[in-house]
């Protein structure tokens, strides 16, 4: 069980008590609790897809992600950023709209992709191999991009930017 998923079930009421905070004004970001955003493309088979990321690069942020969030629009996306690349494991309790959990290897590479997960679920969505990256999306976007695993994720945290 990564260190994501342990420090979600033992700090749940922490969680809460940031989302309360987090629905507030617009940081810079055109949705509703969105903070600023940076440019991140997804290179598939289809071409070259462009997203507005937030980035989750501290524990806080990784613990609330998206929830309480509107559905994402078909351009923006979460980056979830961890130090270490080890196996990862997310879940989408208090998130209302299905997500796609692309996990992403040191190199960018996508290792796989959890597609349309259950809004508000507790079970856990393992990576199945070391990544150090998540990217969240609306769910469904993958598929329309044709993402699949062994795409490309262009990000400078990935260092291929």
């Amino acid at each position: 069980m990564s260190g994501v998923l342990r420090l979600a079930f033992s700090t749940a009421f922490f969680g809460l008590a940031l989302a309360g905070c987090a629905g507030g004004g617009d940081s810079g970001g055109s949705q509703a609790g969105e903070g600023p955003t940076e440019a991140l493309a997804i290179v598939t088979d289809t071409g070259r897809h462009t997203f507005q990321v937030e980035i989750a690069d501290d524990e806080a942020e990784r613990q609330r992600g998206l929830m309480y969030r509107p559905p994402l629009a078909d351009d923006r996306g979460m980056l979830f950023q961890f130090p270490e690349a080890e196996e990862q494991s997310f879940w989408m309790h208090n998130t209302p709209s299905s997500l796609d959990i692309l996990y992403i290897a040191p190199d960018g590479r996508i290792i796989s992709i959890a597609r349309n997960a259950t809004p508000n679920s507790d079970t856990p969505i393992p990576s199945n191999g070391a990544a150090n990256g998540v990217l969240e999306l609306r769910g469904g976007r993958a598929a329309e991009i044709s993402a699949d695993p062994g795409d490309q994720v262009v990000h400078s945290f990935f260092g291929n930017d």
